[in-house]
């Protein structure tokens, strides 16, 4: 059996032509309502932690009648204060309540854009929400030598364990976007059927064929100049941080030299997360190989005109199990999806994801 195909378009507006304006004017400058949460840390089976962002009814983020515990949140965080035992009694007793976990891309945070679009609508519809930051993406760097990488399975299935946990009662929904999208996908392919409470899934501009996207990004001059740029602004800092605690770990002047995603792939993400290289990376990490085995319900959103995945490279039905939706609208860009008149608003990507939810009920 084959994939089913929802042929709907994303209405971009005549102003924002391209999958390039697309893509940056929804990433940094798309008007969106700013979500505040509360942030619990949770350490992880090999001594480091993850955070994660908790918005729900009833949880107040600032508290008249209590002490509001900040110390150790970074200042720009969308996270206004430290969860309470109220909080978790709040969570826990989430019954019958349908619940969201979202998974963020390459350098992303509950204060991305996307992010907090999707949290807001789904929250303003009574949601229990969460965002859970991969390790050194929640603006505390994280205390070991690795941290995160497109299709760590172990990651997500602890991701999901943790918040299953926490609201054993709720109806869990997942989504990912972009890199935890792809991690999505690869582990709903290698456990299918693993976690029985989950409703249903979405991933959203999720590069499953990560060879043609990291090629795209590394040798495309208006890629690397756009995004390849901007994401090791972040990541080579927070890397040569990681070298001076752990001497000897990383090669530091092979990573200073780095101008490339494959190069910084190669000199970091790639063997300190088990691989040879950023080309052995790429096709063990891509999840196009595992979606025929997916047998939640799932969701898988790609536009045509992403200027970082090249449309060949997109999902065909024959690519996947009859579980899965494959949604690819001419428009939206990576992650972008931006419509109405100037200037615009993020609505689209959330309704479509709330639409599917409801539609598997």
């Amino acid at each position: 059996m084959t994939a089913l195909i929802d042929s709907s378009p994303c209405p971009s507006p005549r102003w924002l032509p391209g999958g390039h304006l697309q893509t940056l004017y929804g990433a940094l400058f798309a008007p969106t309502n700013r979500v505040r949460f509360v942030r619990e840390r949770i350490d992880t089976p090999d001594g480091d932690f993850l955070d994660f962002d908790w918005s729900a009814p009833g949880i107040v983020t600032s508290p008249s009648n209590k002490p509001i515990q900040t110390e150790g949140l970074p200042r720009r965080s969308a996270a206004v204060r430290w969860i309470n035992d109220d909080d978790r009694q709040i969570i826990a007793g989430m019954g019958d309540t349908p619940a969201l976990v979202l998974l963020h891309g390459l350098e992303g945070s509950s204060s991305s854009r996307y992010a907090q679009s999707i949290m807001q609508y789904f929250r303003a519809r009574g949601w229990l929400v969460v965002l859970a930051h991969f390790r050194g993406c929640s603006g505390v760097p994280n205390r070991l030598a690795r941290a995160y990488y497109s299709g760590d399975s172990d990651e997500v299935g602890f991701i999901l364990r943790a918040t299953l946990e926490r609201s054993p009662l709720a109806k869990w929904h997942i989504a990912g976007v972009s890199l935890g999208g792809n991690a999505l996908l690869k582990y709903l392919g290698e456990h299918p059927g693993q976690n029985p409470r989950l409703q249903a899934a979405v991933s959203v501009s999720a590069p499953v064929d990560l060879v043609a996207a990291g090629n795209k990004l590394s040798q495309d001059w208006a890629c690397r100049q756009l995004y390849t740029r901007h994401f090791l602004r972040t990541m080579r800092p927070k890397t040569m941080e990681k070298a001076t605690r752990f001497p000897g770990a990383i090669d530091v002047t092979r990573l200073s030299r780095a101008k490339t995603l494959r190069d910084f792939d190669d000199v970091y993400t790639a063997p300190m997360h088990g691989f040879k290289d950023a080309q052995e990376y790429w096709e063990k990490a891509s999840s196009k190989p595992w979606l025929r085995y997916i047998k939640l319900p799932t969701l898988v959103i790609n536009s045509r005109n992403d200027p970082f995945i090249p449309e060949p490279s997109l999902p065909g039905t024959q690519d996947a199990s009859a579980s899965v939706t494959l949604h690819q609208p001419a428009q939206g860009g990576h992650v972008g999806f931006t419509t109405g008149g100037f200037p615009g608003h993020l609505n689209w990507l959330p309704a479509q994801l709330a639409r599917f939810f409801q539609s598997i009920q």
